[in-house]
């Protein structure tokens, strides 16, 4: 296994802990348009899922009433000013440090907004730490795969020596179309059985990342 030169990295669950925050206004949502809450955060990880789209049909809302575009406008109307006041996962900021003492390259790949995802960004203090920020053009946030492969093509980056790093059984799915290997976080949007069931390696924190690395590069 080559060493790896750069990490791909997931934003929203991954680095920024926004889970609880994600929960609360999807119940607040359901239940302004007359609709039972998802109620606890361990139903939530349960039903979400990518495209956003087949979420919300999961979490209950039904479109013939409430067309999806105009949630998915409710909901960064919401979200974009309190995600200011979430924190950054534990050891998010240590092992960013760690790995670009290393000579790792750092790249954020999103599902997010291109300029909500800058504005989150800068607000943490993180822009230095990544070479790269790639988001989506629009809110309906259906794949990044098509803005990593652009990526990869563009930036003639070795997939054999790229990590990608994210929370979601997306991630693994968008890793897989770039044929790069894939870490999956136990801390964010999903449980950790429906992260294991797609056989990549999950850590329950994100320091596990730097020994798995290591251990990676080393088979």
């Amino acid at each position: 296994m080559p060493v790896f030169d750069t990490v791909l990295w997931d934003w929203n669950g991954t680095l920024l802990d926004d889970a609880a925050l994600c929960c609360e206004l999807l119940n607040t949502m359901l239940a302004r348009h007359g609709y039972a809450p998802v109620g606890s955060m361990e139903a939530y990880r349960q039903v979400f899922c990518f495209p956003i789209e087949t979420y919300y049909r999961r979490a209950g809302f039904d479109f013939s009433r409430h067309p999806f575009a105009a949630l998915a406008d409710e909901y960064m109307r919401l979200y974009t000013p309190r995600s200011l006041d979430c924190p950054l996962q534990p050891d998010a900021c240590a092992v960013l440090d760690a790995l670009r003492a290393q000579g790792m390259r750092q790249v954020m790949l999103s599902a997010s907004k291109r300029e909500n995802l800058q504005q989150q960004v800068e607000h943490f203090g993180l822009r230095s730490r990544f070479d790269t920020l790639l988001g989506l053009s629009d809110i309906y946030a259906k794949s990044k795969t098509e803005v990593g492969l652009r990526w990869l093509r563009e930036s003639g980056a070795d997939p054999a020596r790229i990590m990608m790093v994210g929370d979601s059984e997306h991630d693994f799915e968008v890793a897989r179309a770039l044929g790069v290997r894939c870490v999956l976080f136990s801390g964010g949007h999903q449980p950790r059985e429906v992260l294991a069931a797609t056989g990549a390696p999950v850590i329950d924190a994100l320091a596990q990342l730097l020994p798995l690395l290591a251990q990676l590069a080393a088979e």
